[in-house]
Order: structure tokens, then C-alpha cells, then sequence
């Protein structure tokens, strides 16, 4: 059964709304694809495949519902781009997984048989692609009695290394590793054991943490004064500290490495909606979510840079569609939770009792520069508690609506909206803003709601030239306006502003700023703008530059507080394993700044010298090339050059085998682990793949692959673990700024980070 003639006319026109990085992201991550990594689906069927399947739901409330018409209501409100639900639904709505959620919460009770069943259960989300968030807190500290075996308890940031030990297991069975988020009250005994966990970079790579902070201890910091430690085994109070102190601390570990994060635990439970169910105790791995034990939530955005009504002037915003977009998304979002296949039962009947969604949006730092206000201006964040009020109100209508069509939520009877005079209403919560990474790039608009990260972009290419990427309504206004050139892209990629720059006319620079143009005082005043309408909470990276202090960062927390946000995310510039950025700016370190002037390159990594003398062997390979002899030599470090030479061909194959080895010898120098590079060069596909003793070789890079892989297994020197892996893949990430997969800036998102080029993601 196909889509109705209409849609099939909009479908061709899909193509031309999706760029470039759009259709990569969505074949590499999105698509179906056979055994081999082929694509079995254009975009258009992805659509059609989701839209179906979420229609299905209709038939649960009417029998004879036209599942077509809904299905092709569905199918249009994605493929205009005006809205995207949350990636698992993209991925897997209709398929066999048929799990559509990113985000649960799972209890640990203070027992060895809960702990470990909460493993178990984090397993299987981790298995079927979700993240998990925790509370420790009901977790005696360490050194407390433990009746059962008359000896101490180890605390809970011991059981959190067994949680991370257990995520990385679950990626190393062949499943990519969902995040997790930690969480843990400020009243905890082990509360500075807690805060300082990750100050190992190596240590619980697998999770995001955070400090939940309760109002007692803000006004103990408020005062200067003490606040009391409680033990949660025995509900008494067992030690006090200095607020002030703590808070600091929290402050400097934040600054230093960011993490931890903070939530405002007592702010959550405020707007908890079903409090006669439990105390919400933690958040999912990206803090945007606040779920009861065994909840799930499922989320969408509304892309705001599609609400802008560019065809009068000056611009404004379509508050028109932007409601027809509202209950439309809220519909679908509901037909979600029937369809879903929860990983775990209690979880479906947590979801199906309070049938939480999560409305959110993305495209606003865009939606402003068309509107042309500066997102750093009071206009702009009295804009936003406008347009974020809008959708609360109307996705609560589209809620009663639903509620009158098929009933409210079943624990409607013991939640806060219950006798207190309103309709009833379907979802116990309606509005998240959640981080839209890979969403954003489909719908080729900016992030969620932050600024614009860049407005240029270099990608290297094969050739060793650079493609310059510049943001399309940048360039749009540029030529408008007549300062468009590319030189000056150039230039604006190296800085990654246009502040200072006099090609740049001064109402540009007004418009077009960038999240390290912003201060952070803007960043928090836009977030609070948005959560004052968020049933939920609200994600958001407040940027640093790299000479902020940890007072210009305990400002920040405190100004939170008392804008009324449920937590903070702090990202200070090359605060991870020393990074270099790979978009230079006026706000990197001094340092930095005197190593390259404002119009320099970026620093990068030199590689060590090529010793005199290597040692290293040879090895034949058979390709559908050829015969291709790789040598693979070492030093005292280890690896350290890879040449290859192609029988007695030339052309294409030989020179392209020549550059793979040059490269490879510069990564292996410059510090890269070698299980890294073969990862990414195994599996490469030619047109012509050849076989041989001990199996199929795919292409001369895999080749390659294999016979380093040969090598270093011969030599024993080789586990293949996905820790290593990982640590690499950190390398690139954290100390060059750059994404493991492509090279491209990587963006910093609520706790994640995000390559804009081709989509790779990576929490924690």
C-alpha cells in the first residue's frame, strides 16, 4: 500500500529540502541497510516506514479510522521538516526493534539484589539503543554497616564504576553503548567523593554526573552557613558541612573538566505531576527529562526556522502554523506510546499509565537571524518565553482534545491536575527541549535552542584540500548585501566570528553571533526563558571561553537559581584533556592567542620524528587491485610508519595506496592508537573485492587494515578492546576538538557532542 498520489508529488520534493549533510546523516545512521551497510530505503520511504507504523495507533481508539489520511498527515508533517520526532523513532518505527524512546530512568534500592537488577535492566535499554539515567542516593556511604556479611559498604561511586564496567561490556558484545546519567543528592554522605569522580578523565567514561541540589543547601550557601549530611539507610543526620564550600567545589570540578553538572531537585518535584507516585530522584543521560522509577519519555521538535513567515517584511513569526504544527505533533507523539516496544514491562506500564511526551524545539538561533534579532538581546528572550508559552498552551489544548477523544491518562485520578477545575488531559506531561544533534542536521537548521556554533566550516578532503562549509543564511545575506567573498569565508572559518571584522557591516555582526560570542549570562537568560513555559526541563550548554574563572562559572549557577532553571550544563573551552579548538576565536586562551595571530591556523598535533632506524616486516595481500605489499615498521614508542607498493601497477590504485600509508605514518607519529585507525579503515568497501587465505579483503584501505591488525596480534601487542577504541576516539574528540569520524568541529550539546558534518554523536 502506497502514499496517496499528493504525497508522492511532496516526496520528490524532498530531496531539494534535505543539504548534503542531511542525506549523509541519514544513510549512515538512519536508513535501513542490508548485512553489507548498503542503504535499503531512500529518505522518502524512511518517512513513509515511520509514518505508517505510528498511524497504526489510530485503530486502538477507531476501528475505522483512515489510517491512510493520518498516515499521509504524519508523512507531510515530518518531510516539510516542520517537525522531527526523537532519533529510536526514526530508526526503528516499523522495523523489528519497534523501540521508539531515547530516555529511562531505573531505580537502585539500597540492597545487592536491586543494584544488580538494575544492571540487568540497563543492560537490555543499553541493548535496544536507550540511554538511562540513576539516583545513588538511597545507597549507604562508604564505610557504613552492611548487616548481611558484617562488613562495610564500598558507597555508591563504587557501584557507579560496576554500572560503567557492565555499559562498556554491552558495547563490546556488539551493540553501540547507550549513555548514562548519575545522579546524587548534596546531602549524601559521599556527596565530595561523589563530585570529584570524574576528575580522572579515565574514570566512569560511560556517564554524565550530576549534583542534585536541594533549596535547604542553596540557602545554606545563600547564609555562609552548614547544612546536614544524611545516611539514607538510617534517615539520620551524620555529619555537616560548609555549603559555601561544597558549592565552590562543585564550581571548581565543573570549570576544570565539566563536569559535574547540577540539577534542582526540589524545583523538579515542584512541577512532578503524579506525586502521589514517588519523588522524581533523576534525569536522562542529557538532563533534559526528570522521570519517576521505570519511566520513558518520548520527544519531538518543532523546527522554529520553518515558523518564520519570510515572505512579508519585516519577517514574522506564523503563530497560525506553528499551532496546526503543535497538534499535529502532539498526536503523533501519542500514537507513539501505543506503538512503542518498551524494553521492559514495568517500563510500558509506567509509560502507558502516565503517557508522558516531550514537545520540544530546534531551528531558534536560526528563526531569530531571519527575524533579525540578536539572540543576545532582551527582544530575543522576550520572544522566547512568547513563542515556548504558545506551544505549552497549545499542546495542552491538543492534549484535552486527546483526552476528550480517548480518555485522559490513566493515573490522571492521582496527579496535580486532578479536581483542580481544567479539562482532563492525555499526557502528564507535554513540553521537553531536549538536544536535537543529528535531528537539527536532517532538518538542516541550528541546535535545539542554542546560538549558531559557526558560521564556516572547513572539511578536509582526500585531495588534502579544505571544502569550505558556510551557513546558508549567512551566505543568503552576505550576497544580499554585497561583502560576500570567499576569502572572506576563509577568514571567517579560521576565527569562527565576524565580531571585529570590518568587511562585515555592524548590523551583521549584530545578527550573526555564535555561541562563544555570547555571554554566559545571555545563555542562562535564554534558558530560562524557555523552561518558564517547559513541563520538563530544558537542555542547554552554557559556553565558557577558556580564560573564564570558576567565579565567572559559580555567577552562572547562582543566576540559574534564581531564574527559576531546573539545571545547568557548563562546556569551558579546552577544559577537556587540554583541547585545541579546531574553530579559532577571540575568546581561546592567551596562551593560544600568542601562538597564532587572529587570522592563523589552529594549532594542531606535530607528530614525533621518524627515527633513523625502524624495525617492521612486510606482508602480501591480495586485492581486486593486485598484489599489495604493505610494511609495517615500528620505534620505541611503537608503531610508527606503514608504506605500501602496489605490484608492478601504477595509477589510481598505487598512488592512492601511497597516500593512505603517509597518512596513516602521520597518525601512528602524532600520537593516534593504532586499533583507531584500523577500526575506521576495516569494512571499506571497491568495486572490486578479492578473497584470500583467511578471508575476504574488501578494498586496498582494508587491506591495509588487516595487515596491521596481522601484525600487531603476531606481536601480541594488539586486545582490540573497545576501551582503547574509545580512549582514541577521545583523543580526537577532546584534545584536537575534532570528530573521529570525519574530522569536522564537534559541537558541544547538553552533555553531548555533535559533528555537524556527518552527524557522529557521542554522549558522556
Amino acid at each position: 500500500m502506497k502514499l496517496a498520489q499528493s504525497q508522492q508529488i511532496k516526496s520528490s520534493a524532498l530531496s531539494q529540502k534535505l543539504s548534503e549533510n542531511s542525506l549523509k546523516v541519514l544513510k549512515t545512521r538512519y536508513l535501513k541497510r542490508d548485512e553489507n551497510g548498503k542503504p535499503l530505503e531512500k529518505p522518502e520511504q524512511m518517512f513513509e516506514r515511520v509514518a505508517r507504523n505510528i498511524a497504526s495507533a489510530e485503530l486502538n481508539y477507531n476501528s475505522e479510522a483512515n489510517v491512510e489520511e493520518i498516515a499521509n498527515n504524519f508523512y507531510d508533517l515530518m518531510t516539510s521538516l516542520d517537525f522531527l520526532p526523537n532519533s529510536p523513532t526514526l530508526m526503528n518505527a516499523g522495523r523489528d526493534l519497534q523501540q521508539l524512546s531515547a530516555c529511562f530512568v531505573l531505580p537502585i534500592e539500597d540492597s545487592m539484589e536491586s543494584i544488580f537488577e538494575t544492571i540487568k535492566n540497563a543492560a537490555l535499554i543499553h541493548k535496544s539503543g536507550g540511554g538511562t539515567g540513576f539516583s545513588f542516593s538511597r545507597l549507604r556511604p562508604v564505610g557504613d554497616f552492611v548487616m548481611s556479611t558484617k562488613g562495610v559498604s564500598s558507597g555508591p561511586v563504587s557501584f557507579m564504576r560496576v554500572f560503567n564496567s557492565a555499559t562498556e561490556a554491552v558495547k563490546q558484545g556488539g551493540t553501540r553503548r547507550g549513555a548514562n546519567m548519575g545522579v546524587l543528592r548534596v546531602d549524601h554522605p559521599d556527596i565530595l567523593e561523589f563530585i570529584q569522580s570524574k576528575k580522572n578523565h579515565s574514570e566512569l567514561q560511560n556517564f554524565n554526573i550530576s549534583v542534585a541540589l536541594t533549596e535547604t543547601f542553596m540557602q545554606a550557601v545563600a547564609d555562609n552557613g552548614d547544612y546536614p549530611l544524611i545516611n539514607p539507610r538510617t534517615g539520620r543526620e551524620v555529619n555537616r558541612l560548609a555549603a559555601r564550600q561544597v558549592f565552590k567545589t562543585i564550581v571548581n570540578l565543573a570549570w576544570e573538566t565539566g563536569d559535574p553538572g547540577i540539577i534542582f531537585i526540589d524545583r523538579i518535584n515542584e512541577d512532578n505531576p503524579t506525586p502521589a507516585l514517588g519523588e522524581i530522584e533523576s534525569t536522562n543521560p542529557c538532563g533534559e527529562q526528570p522521570l519517576l522509577a521505570y519511566e520513558a519519555c518520548n520527544l519531538g521538535s518543532i523546527n522554529l526556522s520553518n515558523m518564520v513567515r519570510e515572505d512579508r517584511h519585516p519577517a514574522s513569526f506564523d503563530f497560525d502554523k506553528l499551532a496546526d504544527v503543535v497538534h499535529r505533533s502532539v498526536r503523533f507523539l501519542d500514537d507513539v506510546i501505543d506503538v512503542n516496544n518498551y524494553p521492559l514491562e514495568r517500563i510500558a506500564e509506567m509509560a502507558r499509565q502516565n503517557r508522558k511526551i516531550g514537545l520540544g524545539v530546534m531551528g531558534w538561533a536560526d528563526a531569530l537571524v531571519k527575524l533579525d534579532i540578536a539572540y543576545n538581546s532582551q527582544e530575543a528572550v522576550k520572544l522566547a518565553e512568547k513563542v515556548m508559552g504558545f506551544i505549552s498552551h497549545q499542546a495542552r489544548q491538543a492534549s484535552e482534545e486527546l483526552a476528550v477523544e480517548r480518555g485522559p491518562f490513566p493515573n490522571y485520578p492521582n496527579s496535580i491536575y486532578y479536581n483542580n477545575g481544567d479539562r482532563p488531559l492525555r499526557n502528564a506531561t507535554t513540553t521537553t527541549i531536549a538536544p536535537t544533534g543529528t535531528l537539527s542536521i536532517i532538518a538542516n537548521c541550528s541546535s535545539g535552542i542554542e546560538p549558531l556554533f559557526a558560521l564556516c566550516f572547513s572539511r578536509n578532503v582526500l585531495d588534502g584540500q579544505k571544502l569550505l562549509e558556510v551557513n546558508s543564511l549567512f551566505e543568503k545575506r552576505a550576497r544580499q548585501e554585497g561583502f560576500y567573498s570567499s576569502k572572506l569565508m576563509e577568514k571567517v572559518a579560521r576565527r569562527g566570528s565576524v565580531q571585529g571584522l570590518s568587511e562585515v557591516p555592524a548590523s551583521i555582526q549584530k545578527i550573526f553571533v555564535t555561541a562563544h560570542d555570547i555571554s554566559p549570562e545571555a545563555h542562562i537568560r535564554m534558558q530560562a526563558a524557555f523552561q518558564k513555559h517547559t513541563d520538563n526541563a530544558v537542555s542547554k550548554t552554557v559556553n565558557f571561553s577558556h580564560s573564564a574563572t570558576p567565579e565567572d562559572v559559580e555567577k552562572v549557577y547562582q543566576l540559574a537559581f534564581r531564574l527559576g532553571c531546573k539545571g545547568v550544563t557548563i562546556y569551558r573551552d579546552g577544559s577537556k584533556n587540554k583541547q585545541v579548538l579546531t574553530v579559532n576565536n577571540k575568546a581561546s586562551s592567551s596562551k593560544r592567542s600568542q601562538a597564532n595571530d587572529s587570522d592563523g591556523p589552529p594549532l594542531g598535533i606535530n607528530p614525533r620524528r621518524r627515527p633513523d632506524v625502524t624495525v617492521g616486516r612486510t606482508q602480501k595481500l591480495v586485492t581486486g587491485c593486485g598484489h599489495l605489499y604493505v610494511t609495517i615498521n615500528e620505534d620505541e614508542y611503537g608503531l610508527c610508519e606503514v608504506f605500501t607498493q602496489m605490484g608492478k601497477s601504477g595509477g589510481c590504485a598505487a598512488s592512492q595506496s601511497e597516500a593512505i600509508g603517509r597518512l596513516i605514518s602521520l597518525s601512528l607519529r602524532a600520537g593516534i592508537k593504532s586499533e583507531a585507525i584500523i577500526k575506521h579503515m576495516r569494512g571499506i568497501r571497491c568495486s572490486a573485492p578479492s578473497w584470500q587465505k583467511g578471508g575476504k579483503v574488501l578494498s586496498c584501505a582494508d587491506a591495509i587494515a588487516i595487515a596491521m591488525e596481522n601484525y600487531l596480534r603476531d606481536q601480541k601487542k594488539i586486545s582490540f578492546s573497545s576501551n582503547e577504541i574509545d580512549k582514541s576516539e577521545d583523543l580526537l574528540v577532546y584534545q584536537i576538538g575534532a570528530c573521529p569520524d570525519c574530522g569536522g568541529v564537534v559541537e558541544h550539546e547538553g552533555g553531548c557532542l555533535v559533528c555537524r558534518l556527518c552527524g557522529y554523536s557521542k554522549c558522556n
